[in-house]
């Protein structure tokens, strides 16, 4: 289950890194943030990584070519990630000046196959650095480049497309939908067929700032010994959960929660198997946060509209001491996720966006706190450049420490199911390890490590 890595010697060549700037002339204007996009913590670069495996009906054709001049293409309807972000004071409010700079797009090579490369295009993608070069100067949040794509063409006559997003301009869905937008210009379309749409202000705060909700999420704590902190040496991770390992959690839920999704199941276990493998302090205060997107959340009329690509999300997150939380069997942990996702109510994200900007954009709570972000609807794997779908698509690692993400994977065994994404103090990860495979084997309402 646990995902295993070959790293074969692999030589790359690169471009001089370039920008790709829009068509067609676009407006030069400022557009807001929204007060979700804008809090401290989303104001990060993140990855995401596409592998492309060899089209026969593609021979000849150059992915950079095609790749390189539908994203000048899509710029002309997403304009504002040409542009660069600048901050107000003393508010901090963030807004992008669309310039039309561009965004920057690195051209590169590799000597080696899909087939050679073993397990080293699959996570925690051991050439991360080499398929997505930091550019010198290139990775900071304001007057710098929104996004970066690069190309790598492989030998096989398959490519890796990896990207580096600002964060605070998109999330998962509004990434996709742009890169769907980039496929479909691609292939011939002249227009995406979602039109993308701005209105960030509907993720703003009331005036003045009036949270109705409790959000343990942006509520700062003062414990300071732990071992997610003062741990650095992590290892990454990942860990296959296909229908059968999926139903011997499930065997581990009593009947009365059979109902609950496998994303909150699976979520609880994760949470309780991580937690025994930190070893907390007893009475540490526990926190687990769900990315829960308002574009799902089946509003009438919807919240968010169509074309919408800014953050979109909220984080409602609930607590436990490591002691109730090792103590008691897992459906405790899913009873109290179970609650927090019904919460997420219209009143209650209008809540979220007030508590960010009544408490300065400060940075979510970060002690003893797990973030879980599911990947697997958002259809990463289905943006087509050409070339078909991708045989891996999404994030390429978890964040250090902190949060994880489910991934739609398709084992060699031709097995669809999660790949699960984590990242641990490596003594955390050996005790993480050990955990779930004694959780898969047996119910862990038997198991009662000490802390």
């Amino acid at each position: 289950m646990n995902q295993s890595t070959i790293s074969p010697p692999l030589n790359f060549h690169r471009h001089e890194p370039e920008l790709i700037t829009p068509a067609k002339p676009t407006p030069h204007e400022f557009k807001a943030l929204s007060d979700i996009d804008d809090q401290d913590g989303l104001r990060f670069q993140i990855p995401v990584i596409q592998v492309y495996p060899y089209n026969p009906s593609m021979e000849g054709v150059d992915p950079v070519k095609v790749i390189r001049k539908a994203i000048s293409e899509t710029l002309v309807f997403y304009y504002p990630f040409a542009g660069r972000l600048r901050e107000l004071y003393p508010s901090r409010k963030l807004i992008v000046e669309c310039t039309g700079e561009g965004i920057l797009f690195i051209e590169a090579d590799a000597d080696i196959t899909l087939h050679q490369s073993g397990d080293s295009f699959l996570p925690p993608f051991t050439y991360l650095e080499d398929l997505l070069f930091d550019v010198p100067g290139s990775n900071g949040v304001l007057n710098c480049p929104l996004l970066l794509i690069q190309v790598t063409r492989l030998k096989c006559g398959g490519f890796v497309l990896a990207l580096r997003l600002n964060h605070t301009m998109s999330d998962g869905p509004g990434l996709v939908q742009f890169m769907s937008a980039v496929g479909e210009i691609a292939r011939g379309k002249q227009v995406p067929s979602i039109v993308p749409v701005w209105e960030r202000h509907i993720l703003s705060a009331t005036n003045p700032p009036n949270p109705t909700c409790f959000h343990p999420e942006y509520e700062t704590s003062n414990y300071t010994n732990n071992q997610e902190v003062e741990d650095h040496d992590h290892v990454h991770r990942s860990f296959f959960f296909g229908s059968k390992e999926i139903s011997t959690v499930r065997n581990l839920i009593p009947p009365h929660f059979q109902h609950c999704s496998t994303f909150e199941i699976l979520t609880a276990c994760m949470w309780r198997c991580r937690t025994i493998a930190l070893q907390p302090n007893p009475t540490q205060i526990m926190r687990m946060t769900c990315v829960v997107n308002a574009r799902y959340r089946g509003f009438n009329p919807p919240l968010i509209p169509e074309g919408y690509y800014g953050n979109g999300f909220v984080l409602p997150t609930v607590t436990s001491t490591a002691e109730q939380l090792i103590g008691n069997p897992v459906e405790y942990a899913l009873e109290l996720i179970r609650k927090a996702k019904q919460g997420v109510t219209r009143e209650y994200i209008q809540s979220a966006v007030d508590t960010v900007v009544s408490k300065g954009r400060s940075h979510f709570e970060e002690e003893g706190t797990y973030i879980m972000s599911d990947t697997r609807g958002l259809g990463f794997r289905e943006v087509d450049f050409g070339w078909g779908n991708a045989i891996y698509g999404g994030p390429p690692r978890a964040i250090p420490a902190m949060a994880s993400y489910y991934i739609p994977y398709q084992n060699r065994k031709g097995e669809n199911g999660t790949l699960l994404l984590l990242c641990l103090p490596a003594t955390s990860m050996e005790i993480f390890m050990e955990e779930l495979d004694n959780m898969l084997q047996q119910n862990p309402r038997n198991i009662k490590p000490s802390l």
